[in-house]
């Protein structure tokens, strides 16, 4: 948060200001988990590494035993975020926009996760 700060401070682009707004939502997330497990002793399970904790596992899995396959899995993923983008769009899905976003944001999530298990792997 702090390089990102940085960055909005002496070169802010829109993908910095979108970066940044993005991480203040999963910041918000992690709090409101804390906050939730605080007081109920249970976790909404919103946050993306608390909702997709077994996802994670089976998608590094499947990049270690077969790359190809998560690669595929990666590809659908982005073209269904690509096809729900543009769903948004058209005027003659308007009866479908709420189902539309949902999927959106779902196929969003997944693609973090992709991009997770991308970052691990990497280090």
């Amino acid at each position: 948060m702090k390089q990102l700060d940085e960055v909005l401070d002496k070169n802010p682009t829109a993908q910095a200001v979108a970066d940044m707004a993005e991480l203040r939502i999963r910041n918000n997330q992690a709090f409101a988990e804390l906050q939730s497990f605080n007081d109920t002793g249970k976790f909404l399970c919103k946050h993306p590494i608390l909702f997709g904790r077994s996802e994670i596992a089976q998608l590094i899995k499947l990049l270690r035993q077969a790359p190809a396959e998560f690669l595929r899995q990666h590809k659908n993923v982005l073209d269904n975020i690509k096809r729900y983008r543009s769903y948004l769009k058209r005027s003659d899905r308007k009866d479908k926009r709420t189902a539309d976003r949902n999927n959106l944001e779902r196929h969003q999530e997944r693609e973090r996760l992709f991009k997770m298990v991308l970052e691990q792997q990497n280090k």
